[in-house]
C-alpha cells in the first residue's frame, strides 16, 4: 500500500500496521461476534483489551508503581482544567510559559488556583528558547509546578526535565507531553503527573492519558465534577464512566507496534528515540544549510517531534505547499498563530518520509532560484 506522507500535528499519522489489523478486526474481534465500538466497557473481552493496553504502556514508559494511569477524555486542552481542579487545593501554582500550549494551561489555572505565577517565560524570544530553569522564581508552598515538556505549536522542547528539587522546590512536577509521548523516555523521579491527549503520537482522538503519583490524589476541589477526579477515576480502574473505548483499543494495538520497533541493540522508546533524533536531525540540518527555509528556534531547544520552519519569501508558501501535496506530503502548513510551514515527525513517520521531503524541499529551493 503507497500512502502518502501525513505530517499533521494532530490528529497525526497512526501506524499502517495498526490499520491494517483494527480493519481486520472491525466486524469481529477474536470471534466475539462482536467490534470493539460494540462492547460493554464492563464486558470481559473490553476488559481483557484494556489491561493489556494499560500494562503495555506502563511496561513501555517504564512507570512506577507508586503512579497510576488513567484512560480519560477531554484531550489536553480539558486537564488544563482538570489538572487545577485536582491538585491546586485553591492555592498558588506556578507555570513555566514556553509557548501556545503553557500560555492556555496558565489562562485555565485561574479559573481554581488563588494565585498563578509565571515563574519563567519564553515569549521574550518569541517563544524560541526554553528559559534556563537555574532562572526559574519558583513560589514557596505552590501546590505544583506546571511545563508544557513539548510545545506542538513553536517547535520547542525540554531536552531535560527539571530537577525541582535541586531548584528548592517541593512542589510536584506536572507535565504536558501530549506531542512527544512514547518518542523518548520519561524520568519519573522528576514528575509528579504527566498528561496528553493520544491523537498526536498514542493514536486516534477521544483518549487523554493520565499517569499521576497516588501521593496526589484525593485532594480534588469540592466544585471538581466526580468524573474528573482522579481518585474516583483511578478506584474505578477508568471506567467510572464509559471510557473511550475505540480510542484505548486502537492505543493498545499502538502499543504493541512500539514494543515490535528494533533499532539496532534498542527496543521500544529507546528504538523510538534512536529513530526520531536522526529524523529530526536530517530535516534540521537541511534547513539550517538552505538558503529559502529558516527555523527560529535556538539548537538547544529544537523540538524532535514538531519542526516549524519559514520560506524567505512568504510569497511562494502556496506553492510549496500544492507541489508538496501533488508529491504526497500532506499536513505540512504551519499552525494559523505562527504561519509558515510545520513537519511533525511523530513516531509513526517513517524515515523513508522525512527523506522525501527534504528531497522535495531540495528540488523546489533549486527551481526558486
Amino acid at each position: 500500500m503507497n500512502r502518502p506522507y501525513n505530517f499533521s500535528a494532530g490528529p497525526a499519522a497512526i501506524p499502517a500496521e495498526v490499520l491494517q489489523q483494527a480493519a481486520g478486526e472491525m466486524l469481529d474481534w477474536h470471534g466475539s461476534g462482536m467490534g470493539v465500538m460494540e462492547m460493554s466497557h464492563r464486558g470481559k473481552e473490553f476488559i481483557a483489551i484494556y489491561e493489556q493496553a494499560e500494562a503495555d504502556l506502563r511496561e513501555l514508559l517504564a512507570v512506577p508503581p507508586e503512579f497510576k494511569i488513567l484512560f480519560m477524555q477531554g484531550g489536553g486542552l480539558a486537564e488544563n482544567a482538570i489538572v487545577p481542579l485536582n491538585l491546586s487545593r485553591a492555592a498558588t501554582v506556578d507555570v513555566v510559559v514556553t509557548g501556545s500550549w503553557s500560555q492556555k494551561s496558565q489562562k485555565e489555572a485561574k479559573r481554581y488556583a488563588s494565585e498563578v505565577r509565571v515563574v519563567a517565560s519564553g515569549e521574550e524570544s518569541g517563544f524560541t528558547t526554553v528559559p534556563d530553569p537555574a532562572t526559574w522564581q519558583l513560589s514557596r508552598g505552590a501546590s505544583y509546578v506546571h511545563l508544557c515538556s513539548n510545545e506542538t505549536i513553536h517547535g520547542v522542547e525540554f531536552q531535560q526535565l527539571p530537577d525541582l528539587k535541586a531548584l528548592g522546590s517541593d512542589a510536584p512536577l506536572v507535565i504536558d507531553f501530549s506531542s512527544h509521548v512514547a518518542s523518548r523516555p520519561v524520568d519519573w523521579s522528576r514528575v509528579g503527573l504527566a498528561f496528553g491527549g493520544a491523537q498526536k503520537n498514542l493514536g486516534p482522538a477521544g483518549l487523554t492519558l493520565v499517569v499521576v503519583r497516588e501521593d496526589l490524589l484525593g485532594h480534588a476541589l469540592p466544585i471538581c465534577p466526580s468524573a474528573f477526579d482522579y481518585k474516583v477515576v483511578a478506584d474505578n480502574q477508568s471506567m467510572y464512566n464509559t471510557p473511550p473505548t475505540w480510542s484505548i483499543y486502537i492505543a493498545g494495538l499502538t502499543f504493541q507496534w512500539l514494543k515490535r520497533q528494533t533499532e539496532g541493540d534498542a527496543t521500544g522508546i529507546a528504538a523510538m528515540e534512536r529513530r526520531n533524533i536522526a529524523k529530526a536531525a536530517r530535516l534540521y540540518d537541511y534547513i539550517d544549510q538552505s538558503q529559502l527555509y529558516f527555523n527560529k528556534v535556538a539548537p538547544t531547544a529544537r523540538s524532535r517531534m514538531n519542526i516549524p520552519f519559514l520560506l524567505r519569501d512568504e510569497s511562494r508558501n502556496e506553492a510549496f505547499l500544492a507541489g508538496a501535496k501533488e508529491r504526497g506530503l500532506l499536513q505540512l502548513k504551519g499552525h494559523k498563530s505562527v504561519g509558515g510551514m510545520r513537519a511533525s515527525l511523530y513516531n509513526a513517520m517513517p524515515i523513508e518520509g522525512v527523506e522525501a521531503l527534504v528531497a522535495y524541499m531540495q528540488d523546489f529551493e533549486r527551481k526558486q532560484a
